[in-house]
């Protein structure tokens, strides 16, 4: 199957996904549209049964059981889109066959070195075969190596009816590096009692806890005067902004957190003495403490409108997901299975919480429970992303296995 998943792969990287969270529409870019068509045709090509494509982008699709016995619907998902970090135009996807441990020369022309001594992971990988960028631009192995994954597993089982299991839904989804996924995903419709996102990591990650998450924007109004006559009369909006952020912990930040640490994110920053604008995103594990974080919040802006007035200082607030634990605890066989199938296959599973979201974070509480399992991407969202093959045949079998679990246990 590799041969099958660097084509699969290959092919999906070139087609520029990248969505754009100022845009209004479902999916927020056009090129999205154009995946999500082309994986329409091709698992109609593979057997599937029951492909949809709805006005979102949303692509459904189902593999009929098999077996006589009574087993749960189950579903797996990746997302079309790739992340709004990096530019994902014109992606030249480069195969490294038998990697040996050294400098991987990503462009020569500019220079740019994919290096062990930058990136140890890569000590990991020796003897893989991995797909890499040329440099200019992001891979888009997240999610594009679960997409590969899913349809190349779902390929696989076609061709092996002795293989039992029960029905598999597919999904692929858009806008998910901007938080809108689940918005428009009709759980009814997609028919599955539980769920696996395909959007992991390194080799043998299995993840069931997420953030609980926020996002807030603060708008400072100021008052410009020529600077010349300004005594007494401009209020800097810039200042106000800066005294805004010093309230906050500087030592509770994405670049001083691990584990379960969460924090507070400042994204960006923009404005000019008559008005500022400042983007935070609020992370943490635990409710009460996720509670807590917004109240912090709450109380800066409050003093500063105690001082400069309720007008100029507005600080807005939005929930994005909470911490799919809570939904999947109770149905916490869903994890083992995923383990076991990883045992099975002598994978050793790394349980670990997400230090971020995904689809699955939203869609638990919509009635669907979903953990997350590996891909074999790595150094997602940049130039120095690249995906190992041979960790992506894995995360198919996974796939594999646990549709063959299902079966056995029901």
């Amino acid at each position: 199957m590799k041969d099958e998943l660097i084509k699969r792969l290959s092919t999906y990287v070139q087609v520029d996904t990248q969505s754009d969270s100022e845009s209004e529409t479902c999916p927020s870019t056009p090129g999205q549209l154009t995946l999500a068509n082309m994986l329409v045709e091709e698992l109609k090509e593979i057997g599937m049964h029951e492909v949809t494509i709805d006005d979102n982008g949303y692509v459904m699709a189902t593999l009929p059981s098999n077996t006589e016995k009574d087993v749960p619907t189950i579903g797996f998902l990746a997302h079309v889109d790739t992340a709004t970090d990096f530019t994902g135009k014109n992606v030249k996807p480069q195969v490294v066959e038998n990697y040996d441990g050294n400098d991987i020369v990503l462009n020569e022309a500019l220079h740019i070195v994919l290096s062990p001594k930058d990136f140890p992971n890569l000590h990991n990988y020796k003897g893989h075969t991995l797909i890499t960028t040329d440099g200019t631009t992001l891979l888009g192995a997240d999610n594009k190596a679960g997409i590969t994954e899913i349809m190349t597993a779902m390929a696989y089982l076609i061709k092996h009816p002795e293989i039992k299991h029960g029905k598999v839904r597919v999904a692929f989804t858009p806008d998910e590096e901007i938080g809108r996924g689940p918005h428009k995903f009709d759980v009814q419709a997609f028919g599955a009692t539980f769920a696996y996102t395909v959007d992991g990591g390194p080799l043998g990650e299995l993840e069931y806890e997420s953030f609980n998450a926020a996002s807030a924007t603060l708008v400072v109004k100021g008052k410009n005067i020529h600077p010349g006559t300004a005594k007494g009369k401009m209020i800097n909006s810039t200042k106000i902004a800066m005294e805004f952020n010093q309230k906050l912990p500087v030592e509770e930040a994405p670049e001083s957190t691990e584990g379960y640490e969460g924090f507070y994110h400042l994204l960006s920053m923009s404005g000019d003495v008559e008005e500022t604008k400042l983007q935070y995103i609020i992370r943490d594990f635990d409710k009460n403490q996720f509670a807590a974080r917004k109240e912090v919040m709450q109380k800066a802006a409050q003093q500063l409108q105690d001082v400069y007035g309720e007008d100029r200082v507005t600080l807005e607030m939005k929930d994005q997901y909470f911490n799919m634990k809570e939904k999947i605890e109770p149905v916490k066989e869903i994890v083992d299975i995923a383990y076991k199938a990883m045992k099975n296959l002598e994978i050793e599973p790394k349980i670990s919480p997400i230090r971020g979201g995904t689809d699955g974070s939203q869609l638990s509480y919509m009635g669907l429970p979903t953990p997350n399992i590996f891909t074999g991407g790595e150094n997602f969202h940049g130039r120095y992303e690249y995906a190992s093959v041979d960790t992506m045949l894995k995360a198919t079998n996974v796939i594999v296995e646990i549709a063959k679990l299902f079966e056995e246990q029901a």
